[in-house]
């Protein structure tokens, strides 16, 4: 009876290491993983093993951005993040000639520093901008101290050829729950809208019960990634088929339905189970590519239920209509809240702490001048990410995680000496990648072992030791670089992501209430209002989850995403009493929606003071 008190004791800083993203195995991942290992065992056969170690790096490195979604938006996901990696790699090359043997105490620390200033700045701009500073700032340290026979040009293009193959394999391999007919090429983009359609269902359930907020949340963050996977690159000349066009059509029908259900979801008042018949009928169809049939319409008793059957109908002629039909679609907005730029106050902060990490991690390697010096600054891009948990716990996760990886990999190079068991590490390590992605200690070990593995077959003495002082070395670096009080207030990145949401909010608001009759505009803005709430929201939560002394600098934002979510809620609910011409927004709706703004202005300032 005490295990809920005693939970909430737990620090949240030490509550997110004991955390694990959920979720079945990825078993196709899993296979891309063993089989990116291919190129490295033509190396070895070939008798040129050092020649399959950047090409393993380069598989690795796009092991650790293969998540799930559209074959298209990998192509980007995957294969940008590599182009940046070998650019870095060829660049650590040439500086590394130039300082001669890769050794600085002055030119090498001003070089990374400077690079990870640039890098860290650009990574606040955005995931995969993110995944490309990582790769090249790692890229260009490992090619700077990675002693390998190859010249630096033949090692990038093997860093791409490792990274390009996997991707290749993300491309032709087959998708997990392949069901029905349809292009092979659209399985994710299928995937990603049926589950908008389940995510709908599901919020009607929960209507009027306690889980009506969290799915809700999911119902937006379903949305979110639907809308990833159908903006990836067309992958042919024709990517504009009528079935790619149907698809898209398909997405655009579900926005009507998701208002409706936050509307009702909102309005609190339970519904009757086959409500929600509807809704998961469209997502079947959309996974088979069988019509829907008949749906099952609401009683049209108010305006949440006339704006769900309405929904229901206008969705149910898209996907009734034969394939022969052409569709007409109304192109996707652009978002109207730009990505932030990388010089504003989140990249300067975050691009200066990189850069601080990288030379001084790079000055203690260096001072030491131990033979892998490389692994202290590679080590410390990795860690400096706020993409992989609070810096807290993601340092104690990296220490734990070296250790039982480098305390694994002793007793393997101790039983079974030789290239064939370093290999199967190798494989064994790339197969597990993908799950492992869900932990940072699962995946540093993971990643330990693999890369102690190649520095073996690289040709470099076993250094299972060495890669735990290396890493605990870079542990309090980054501890201590990322708790160093820098010049003005910290949690830019906080202030920015809530900036952004409280405008898209005020925008969607102004277009509800004063804005022309236009669904798309209006959908557009509902999208963008809860696609930065969302982004706000885990700003928030990252922030409240470091040590307290950098937690405080961001106390009461989590006030701030409660009041902007009541807002844009009361918002969706009005949209749908105003859906006609004529319809007059009812007093009680007005005065929700000035109490809530009123809210947001003075959560606004709160955390101000």
């Amino acid at each position: 009876m005490h295990t809920p008190r005693l939970a909430t004791r737990i620090p949240p800083w030490l509550a997110h290491v004991l955390r694990a993203q959920p979720g079945p195995i990825p078993w196709n991942a899993v296979l891309r993983g063993a089989l990116a290992a291919l190129p490295l065992l033509v190396s070895v056969l070939a008798g040129q093993p050092t020649a399959g170690v950047p090409a393993a790096l380069g598989a690795m490195l796009a092991g650790i951005n293969d998540r799930p979604g559209s074959r298209r938006a990998a192509v980007t996901r995957l294969g940008v993040p590599a182009l940046a990696g070998a650019a870095g790699l060829l660049l650590g090359t040439v500086v590394a000639s130039a300082v001669g043997e890769g050794r600085s105490l002055v030119v090498l620390p001003l070089v990374f520093g400077l690079l990870g200033l640039v890098a860290g700045a650009v990574s606040s701009t955005g995931p995969v901008a993110s995944a490309c500073g990582t790769q090249v700032m790692v890229a260009v340290v490992i090619g700077a101290g990675m002693p390998l026979p190859e010249p630096g040009p033949v090692r990038a293009l093997l860093f791409l050829a490792g990274a390009g193959w996997l991707l290749l394999l993300r491309l032709l391999l087959p998708s997990e729950a392949r069901t029905g007919g349809g292009p092979y090429r659209l399985d994710g983009e299928r995937q990603a809208v049926a589950a908008v359609y389940e995510a709908v269902a599901r919020l009607l359930r929960a209507t009027g019960g306690p889980h009506a907020r969290a799915e809700r949340a999911a119902l937006s963050a379903a949305l979110d990634q639907a809308q990833d996977a159908l903006a990836g690159p067309r992958l042919r000349r024709y990517a504009s088929s009528g079935a790619e066009r149907r698809l898209h059509a398909r997405y655009a029908a579900a926005f009507p339905l998701a208002e409706a259900a936050t509307a009702l979801a909102w309005a609190g008042d339970p519904l009757p189970a086959r409500i929600a018949e509807g809704p998961a009928r469209l997502a079947a169809a959309v996974r088979t590519g069988e019509p829907c049939g008949v749906l099952p319409a609401p009683a049209r008793t108010d305006a949440g239920l006339r704006a769900l059957d309405d929904a229901l109908l206008r969705a149910a002629s898209v996907f009734d209509r034969p394939p022969g039909v052409p569709l007409r679609t109304r192109g996707k907005r652009a978002s109207a809240s730009a990505p932030r730029r990388a010089w504003s106050a989140a990249g300067r902060e975050y691009g200066l702490r990189v850069a601080l990490c990288c030379a001084t991690s790079t000055v203690l390697a260096q001072w030491l001048h131990h033979h892998h010096w490389y692994w202290l600054p590679a080590t410390t891009v990795f860690l400096v990410k706020p993409d992989l948990g609070p810096l807290a716990s993601r340092v104690m996760c990296r220490a734990v995680g070296t250790v039982v990886g480098a305390a694994g990999f002793g007793v393997l190079a101790l039983a079974a000496p030789g290239p064939w068991p370093l290999f199967a590490a190798v494989v064994l390590s790339g197969a597990l990648l993908p799950v492992a992605t869900r932990h940072f200690a699962v995946q540093t070990a993971v990643v330990t072992v693999l890369v102690l593995s190649l520095v073996m077959l690289g040709g470099e003495p076993a250094a299972s030791g060495s890669r735990v002082v290396e890493s605990l070395l870079a542990c309090a670096t980054v501890l201590l670089v990322g708790h160093l009080p820098l010049p003005g207030r910290r949690g830019h990145h906080v202030r920015a992501a809530l900036d952004t949401a409280v405008g898209a909010a005020h925008r969607y608001v102004g277009h509800v209430l004063h804005g022309p009759d236009d669904d798309a505009e209006r959908g557009a803005l509902r999208r963008e209002a809860y696609r930065s709430l969302a982004a706000a929201r885990a700003a928030v939560d990252l922030s409240a989850a470091e040590l307290p002394p950098v937690a405080r600098h961001s106390a009461g934002s989590d006030g701030v995403t409660a009041a902007l979510e009541r807002l844009i809620d009361t918002t969706t609910a009005c949209a749908v009493q105003l859906v006609h011409p004529s319809a007059e927004l009812p007093p009680s709706h007005a005065e929700l929606l000035a109490t809530h703004l009123a809210e947001l202005d003075r959560a606004c300032a709160a955390p101000a003071r």
